[in-house]
C-alpha cells in the first residue's frame, strides 16, 4: 500500500524581551538555577501578572510578516495541568482569541519549487520551568528560571507531506523570527523548539490518520530524523494489524526511536477559562501601523532584490539571504569591491568553508566584510591571482595583517603582469623542457591540449604562482606555435 505523510508543526519561539511576560524577572540564559523566578512567576497568592508590552509588539510583528489576521481583541486563558516544573498548576496562554490568526508562509524546497504552508494561529504564552535529572542521586531538581519566559507558539496547518518539507518550513520560521529580531533562534539553548504532529494515511484518502505529537525537538536534523522514524513506526504498526494511538512521544536520537510520553490530551482536558487576573488586550489600528513601519526587509523580499539588483541566481540569493547577518555581510563585501558575483562566490565558498571548519557564526568571522571586499578588489585589478588570493585570505583569517594590501606587500605576493618578464620566464621554462617542447610540436591537436597544461603548470611553478594566468596562457600559446 502507498502511504501519504501528513505533518503539522508547533514551533515555540522564545521572544527577545529583557523581562518575563508577566513579571519583571530577567530572562538571561545560563543564570544560576532559581535566581530569576519571582513570586509572580510562581503564582503565589496575592500576586498579579502585568503583561509585557514588548512581547505583544513582537507577536504583532510576526503576524504582519506572515500576512496574518491580527486579533484586535485577544484574551489570555488559564490552561490547567499538573507538571513538576509548572509551579502554578496552570499555564497562562491564549485559546479562543489568539493575538495572531490565520496567515501563511512560502517555503522553498530543495528542487527550487515554492510551496505555501498555512499558519493556523500564533499565540502568546508563558514557558514552564525545567526538570533536571542529573547529579541528584535518583531524584530530580527543578530550575524555575525559565518559568514565565515569553513564548510565541506558532501552529501550522497540516500542509506538509515529507520530513524535508517540515525542515524547510522550520528553517523559514527560524530565519524569519531572526530577521524580525523577535527571537534569537538559538535551538541549543531552547530559544526555538518544535513539536511535530505526524500521521499517515493511504494515498488518495481524504480523512486524516491518527496523529502523534513528537515533543520538544531542538534541531533541524532531529526534526527530519524524528519524523521519518515516527512515520516508519506508524506504517509498520498499521501494516501489522495494529492501530495508532493518539499520544505525545519523545524522540531519542541515540536510539533513533520515538517512545511514548503520555496520552495526548484534547483542549477540554485542560479546562481552559479566561484568566481572571488579565484584562483582554485591545489593539488599535495606529499601533499596527506603527509596528508595520518597524518591519525590516524580510527574507523573501531580500532574496528577490538580490536577484534583480545584483543578478544573482535564485540559489545564490537564497543562500545569502538565509540570515540577516549573512545578508548584511555579503552586501558590505559587495559595496566594498563593487562585484556582486565575486563577492557571492567568496562568501559562499572560502568564507563559509572557514566558518564551518571553525564552528563559527558569520558574526564571529575572523575576516571582516571590508577586508574580504578589499582583497577582491586586488583580484579585480590584477594585483593578485585567484590562487594567490586564497593565500591572502588564509593570512587574513590568521590575523597576519589588517588588510589584503598589507599582506600582499609584506609577503611579496603582487602578481607579475609585465609581459617582458613573463616572456623571459617562459623562455627559461621552454629551454628547460626542450624534449617536451619537441614532442608538443610533433603531436596532433588532441595531445597538444594535454601537454599545454603541463607547460602552464611549469610556468606557474617557476613564478611561484605570481604570474598573471591569462597572460601566461596567451604568451605561451604564441611561443609554442612559433
Amino acid at each position: 500500500m502507498q502511504w501519504e505523510i501528513v505533518i503539522g508543526l508547533e514551533i515555540h519561539a522564545q521572544l527577545t524581551t529583557a523581562s518575563k511576560i508577566f513579571s519583571g524577572s530577567a530572562t538571561t540564559f545560563g543564570a544560576e538555577a532559581n535566581t530569576q523566578a519571582s513570586l509572580v512567576d510562581l503564582g503565589m497568592p496575592g500576586t498579579l501578572p502585568v503583561l509585557n508590552a514588548q512581547a505583544v509588539r513582537n507577536a504583532v510583528k510576526f503576524g504582519l510578516a506572515i500576512d496574518a489576521e491580527i486579533g484586535m481583541t485577544n484574551v489570555f486563558a488559564r490552561k490547567n495541568y499538573f507538571y513538576p516544573d509548572l509551579p502554578k498548576g496552570y499555564q497562562t496562554s491564549q485559546m479562543d482569541h489568539p493575538i495572531v490568526g490565520k496567515g501563511h508562509l512560502d517555503i522553498t524546497l530543495e528542487d527550487g519549487t515554492v510551496k505555501r504552508v498555512g499558519v493556523t494561529r500564533a499565540h502568546l504564552e508563558e514557558d514552564a520551568g525545567k526538570s533536571l535529572h542529573e547529579d541528584f542521586h535518583g531524584m530530580s531538581g527543578i530550575d524555575l528560571n525559565r518559568a514565565g519566559t515569553p513564548l510565541l507558539e506558532i501552529v501550522s496547518e497540516p500542509d506538509m507531506r515529507s520530513a524535508k518539507e517540515a525542515v524547510a518550513y522550520a528553517k523559514t520560521i527560524h530565519s524569519l523570527v531572526r530577521y524580525l529580531g523577535i527571537c534569537d533562534g538559538n535551538m541549543a539553548e531552547g530559544s526555538l523548539r518544535c513539536d511535530c504532529n505526524v500521521s499517515v494515511r493511504p494515498k488518495g484518502q481524504t480523512e486524516f490518520g491518527t496523529r502523534c505529537e513528537i515533543k520538544n525537538v531542538n534541531s533541524f536534523r532531529f526534526i527530519e530524523k524524528a519524523i521519518n522514524t515516527e512515520v516508519q513506526r506508524q506504517i509498520e504498526l498499521i501494516e501489522d494489524g495494529g492501530k495508532v494511538v493518539q499520544e505525545t512521544r519523545l524522540y531519542d536520537p541515540n536510539k533513533d526511536e520515538t517512545r511514548s510520553m503520555r496520552s495526548k490530551e484534547e483542549a477540554n482536558d485542560y479546562r481552559y477559562f479566561p484568566c481572571p487576573d488579565l484584562l483582554p488586550v485591545v489593539l488599535e489600528q495606529r499601533f499596527l501601523d506603527e509596528v508595520r513601519g518597524e518591519l525590516p526587509e524580510l527574507p523573501q523580499q531580500k532574496r528577490e532584490r538580490f536577484e534583480s539588483q545584483f543578478g544573482l541566481s535564485t540559489y545564490d540569493a537564497s543562500v545569502l539571504s538565509a540570515s540577516r547577518e549573512l545578508a548584511d555581510y555579503f552586501e558590505q563585501v559587495q559595496k566594498t569591491c563593487g562585484d556582486a558575483k565575486l563577492a557571492a562566490n567568496w562568501v559562499m565558498g572560502e568564507l563559509s568553508s572557514l566558518l564551518n571548519k571553525e564552528g563559527l557564526d558569520i558574526e564571529q568571522s575572523p575576516v571582516s566584510a571590508d577586508q574580504l571586499g578589499g582583497m577582491i578588489l586586488r583580484i579585480k585589478d590584477n594585483t593578485i591571482s585567484g590562487k594567490i588570493a586564497k593565500m591572502v585570505f588564509e593570512a587574513l583569517a590568521a590575523g597576519e595583517g589588517d588588510s589584503a594590501d598589507a599582506i600582499i606587500e609584506a609577503k611579496g605576493l603582487k602578481q607579475v603582469t609585465d609581459s617582458g618578464a613573463i616572456e623571459a620566464m617562459l623562455d627559461e621554462v621552454l629551454a628547460a623542457n626542450a624534449e617536451q617542447l619537441e614532442q608538443y610540436r610533433a603531436s596532433d591537436e588532441a595531445k597538444r591540449g594535454k601537454m599545454f597544461g603541463f607547460f602552464v603548470g611549469q610556468a606557474m611553478k617557476a613564478s611561484k604562482g605570481k604570474a598573471n594566468p591569462q597572460q601566461v596562457n596567451e604568451l605561451l600559446r604564441k611561443k609554442l606555435e612559433g
